[in-house]
């Protein structure tokens, strides 16, 4: 997939840009990460950065750099590249975040020379091919700011000796080649040097996970080093080995997925450990003895660990533990708290989730005063009372999601008056009426899964909400909302609708509504285009839109109308039946604040100026997932006032002539700067003969569409100037219009300019047989009737005036040059009206071509945009000049019509 580069002057008075179309490389500022995540996972941390890169397939590294802004802070460059050479960054001084997945085997010495402000290094490689990566001893040095070190995929087996930067505080080497501890401390000397004085070394975090070789530690092989979390995950060494490394201080060790079968209790005990992270372990029963020495705990993560019960007196063993996490287990009953009188227990937040629990005893809770969070989803249960939450005075969070509840005792929530979060999908509860949430005051966040039998009453929910999830079961009648006032919430999340909404006084139920979500398998409400029956029309505060399909869609859904709204995401609504392409002004329509448009799988297939008229002030649009993509020419005279950050992802250009236009216009750098990635290539020609890429392939096949067009086109306009002649006869209209513009032209040449000339009529109204009751009711009695009520001129009416058995076409022409000044009444009929078309192009040739001012006016019955209008009329001077005006609806408006009518005649001597 090609991709072109700015030109340098444009890189340099460029702007915060969010991106542009440069060598395979993606650039953006740190306010648009969340829109191109995928492409900057390792640089989410530092979305408060200015402008990040990242560059793909790079085989030469000097020519990838030079199309990045050398005020980048963040670089990511992924490709082929095996040796690192000498100062390879030196124009890029101010980077802060460097990853490199180029498949380097060396670093040439000072190959990171004058990178000062580098905060954070990471070197990558494919995990399976274990390349190896050979690194000098002083290839950090003057990393004077390096705080995090990463290798990921590499093999560092060759690299001895290498200092590490004073100022590093995390070390991570993982997917790599390491068998034995030892091997890490020959690497880096650093780790252990020191050890027994006062200077040894420090680290905040030393991650060493994936290595699925790991399994041996050298005694001491980390001796003195004081270190606050190791990551041991998914490797061979066991937690309770890692004693043997001789640290000198461990705060907390991850080990899940590393063949633990017992808590290391004199590793806890040793170093005083306070976080231990245990999950996917097999360890299936805890000795009630190996707990005495786990008194130093503040988080236990025991998930996955084949846990069936739990030992007597579990919390009481562990006075500071804050977090527990007991989830996916086989726990099918728990007994936390002894008794009420029991030893109270400091727990902040509590996980058994995924165990198969059924019943809570009403004390299960009793010795947690200090929960503040509750995971209870994926279990078995069917029925709570507030007994069994007894207690939890400063529980906030409440998690049952997907446990099969029936009923809740009366009150449940008394006990819990610092609630502010609830989440019941998928359960089967009755909730109803206001009741069944007496007591939760504080509750800002409800997830809730409707009720699934017919509705009975309307729905009746806490009015402080800040945050509220509606799912629905599909097909079901939806659900009235009782007329209570929602002041406060912001976020709406509605799954298969469930929920009836009018449009009557929805503005008066959410008046801070700010974030809306569809998600559903029917959007036929939201799709129908029936405005005065659908309630999203009348929030006119929203800001951010979110429409997603669970399947295909009858039709496409043009959202419209939002004055407020500043992101829409509209996610899998392609047709299941479109025999036309589909085109962005079928999607959106006029959204004066949109500012951030993804279209993600909607079948878009056609994109084009006109779609932007609307949307005057979009920045940035994300495509993805949109296939054969056909981007219209008419995006390039449109450029100035499209988007100005245009990225398409995952989605394919057609292989056709018709984007032959992309490749050219992106090297003559546009406003728009446009990032387009995707790796589709043109089917060949013939069988067996290779694929080509998309733009070489058009432009080895396409270069020369222009010059055949213009062939095409004098060749026919020269056998139509042959045919004139023979077309005599049959009186086309087409020679009336040149007959009239060339008449006038030469009238005009010859200094007539059509003084002295006597008019049979003083207007001539052009208008369709639809929209005759207008004229006959409005327009005649002004200007027909007698003074002083009308005007008293003399109109020209085609089914009044027009001369019997008189040819239609001699009729219009004949008639409309006896008139003075020229009226055409315009409406959606009328553009589809044969003889109105006729006589609009016929009035316009001629005021483009007559030497005295126009004299056509435009009455508009209805709106119509301009885009609409036939393309010769389009750039007519009147429309400029303001010879055109809307009808209006409003009787006190009306006098301004008319007043506006009256001028321009007496403009025209029509007194």
């Amino acid at each position: 997939m090609g991709r072109r580069v700015l030109l340098p002057g444009l890189l340099l008075c460029l702007p915060l840009a969010a991106g542009w179309t440069a060598s395979n490389c993606l650039v953006t500022e740190g306010s648009r990460l969340p829109l191109l995540s995928r492409y900057f996972i390792s640089f989410r941390l530092y979305s408060s950065l200015p402008l990040l890169a990242t560059c793909f397939s790079v085989t030469n590294l000097t020519q990838a750099l030079e199309a990045v802004p050398q005020r980048v802070q963040a670089l990511g460059l992924s490709g082929t590249v095996s040796v690192l050479p000498q100062d390879a960054f030196s124009n890029f001084l101010g980077l802060k975040v460097l990853e490199l997945n180029l498949h380097l085997s060396r670093l040439l010495p000072g190959a990171l020379r004058g990178l000062g402000q580098l905060q954070y290094l990471c070197f990558m490689a494919p995990p399976m091919k274990k390349t190896p990566l050979f690194l000098p001893p002083n290839a950090f040095s003057g990393l004077r700011a390096l705080q995090h070190l990463s290798f990921s995929g590499p093999c560092l087996d060759e690299s001895l000796g290498v200092r590490l930067p004073p100022t590093l505080r995390q070390l991570s080497v993982t997917y790599g080649c390491l068998q034995d501890m030892g091997t890490l401390a020959n690497i880096f000397p650093d780790l252990v040097q020191g050890a027994s004085s006062e200077d040894a070394w420090t680290l905040d975090r030393l991650d060493l996970s994936f290595n699925a070789k790991l399994q041996n530690i050298s005694s001491g092989a980390l001796q003195g080093l004081r270190l606050g979390t190791l990551h041991l995950d998914r490797t061979k060494i066991k937690a309770a080995a890692v004693l043997g490394l001789g640290l000198q201080r461990l705060d907390t060790l991850f080990a899940s997925s590393s063949d633990t079968v017992a808590l290391p209790a004199e590793l806890v005990a040793s170093l005083e450990l306070q976080q231990l992270h245990l999950r996917g372990n097999r360890i299936k029963r805890i000795a009630p003895e190996a707990l005495a020495s786990c008194h130093s705990l503040k988080t236990l993560d025991l998930g996955n660990a084949g846990l069936t019960e739990l030992p007597p007196s579990f919390l009481a063993t562990m006075p500071r533990l804050q977090r527990l996490n007991l989830a996916q287990n086989q726990l099918q009953a728990v007994m936390l708290c002894a008794n009420e009188t029991g030893p109270v227990s400091g727990l902040w937040a509590l996980d058994m989730s995924g165990n198969g629990l059924r019943i809570l005893p009403p004390a299960t809770f009793s010795c947690l005063p200090q929960l503040q969070e509750l995971e209870l989803q994926i279990n078995q249960l069917t029925h709570l009372e507030g007994q069994m939450f007894q207690g939890l005075q400063r529980l906030m969070t409440l998690n049952l999601h997907s446990n099969p509840l029936v009923s809740l005792g009366e009150g449940w929530l008394v006990p819990l008056p610092a609630l502010t979060s609830l989440n019941l999908l998928n359960t089967h509860v009755e909730l109803s009426s206001a009741e069944a949430f007496w007591g939760a005051e504080s509750l800002q966040d409800l997830r809730l899964q409707l009720p699934r039998g017919p509705p009975g009453v309307a729905l009746s929910l806490p009015t402080r909400l800040t945050s509220l999830e509606l799912h629905a079961v599909p097909g079901r009648k939806p659900w009235e909302l009782a007329s209570n006032v929602f002041p406060v919430l912001q976020t709406l999340t509605l799954k298969d609708w469930g929920l009836q909404l009018g449009p009557q006084n929805i503005s008066k139920i959410l008046p801070a509504l700010r974030q809306l979500v569809l998600i559903g398998r029917s959007l036929e409400a939201l799709c129908s285009q029936d405005y005065s029956s659908f309630f999203l029309w009348q929030l006119p505060t929203l800001q951010s839109l979110k429409v997603q399909a669970l399947g295909h869609i009858s039709r496409p859904c043009r959202i419209t109308g939002l004055p407020s709204l500043q992101e829409l995401k509209l996610e899998s609504l392609k047709s299941r039946a479109q025999p036309r392409l589909l085109q962005l002004a079928e999607l959106v329509g006029e959204l004066p604040r949109l500012e951030v448009l993804q279209l993600y799988h909607t079948g878009l297939q056609t994109l084009s100026a006109a779609a932007f008229r609307g949307l005057g002030s979009l920045q940035v649009l994300v495509l993805m997932g949109e296939d054969n993509l056909v981007l219209d020419d008419s995006l390039q005279d449109h450029s100035p006032r499209m988007p100005q950050y245009m990225y398409i992802f995952s989605s394919s250009l057609a292989c056709l002539c018709a984007n032959a236009w992309v490749a050219p216009w992106l090297e003559r750098s546009p406003r728009t700067y446009w990032h387009i990635r995707a790796y589709q290539m043109c089917p060949a020609e013939a069988e067996g003969r290779p694929k080509s890429p998309l733009f070489p392939f058009l432009q080895s096949h396409c270069f020369q569409t222009l010059e055949l067009e213009l062939f095409v086109g004098c060749s026919c306009l020269l056998l139509l100037l042959i045919a004139l002649p023979l077309l005599q006869e049959a009186r086309n209209s087409w020679v009336l219009y040149l007959q009239a513009w060339l008449r006038a032209w030469l009238q005009g040449l010859w200094g007539h300019g059509g003084e002295g000339q006597r008019f049979l009529y003083d207007v001539f109204v052009s208008h369709c047989s639809e929209d005759q009751g207008w004229v006959v009711q409005e327009l005649l009695p002004v200007l027909e009737g007698c003074p002083p009520a009308g005007r008293g001129l003399r109109l020209c009416l085609p089914e009044r005036d027009f001369e019997p058995g008189k040819d239609v076409v001699d009729n219009v022409a004949d008639n409309m040059a006896g008139s003075r000044v020229t009226l055409c009444v315009m409406s959606h009929p009328a553009l589809h009206t044969a003889r109105c078309r006729l006589e609009l192009r016929l009035a316009t040739s001629l005021v483009l071509a007559a030497p005295r001012p126009p004299v056509l006016l435009l009455v508009f019955l209805e709106r119509i945009s301009r885009h609409q209008l036939p393309r010769y009329h389009r750039l007519a001077r009147l429309l400029r000049r303001g010879d055109y005006c809307l009808w209006p609806e409003e009787e006190g408006k009306k006098e301004g019509f008319w007043a506006w009518l009256g001028c321009r005649l007496r403009q025209s001597g029509l007194g």
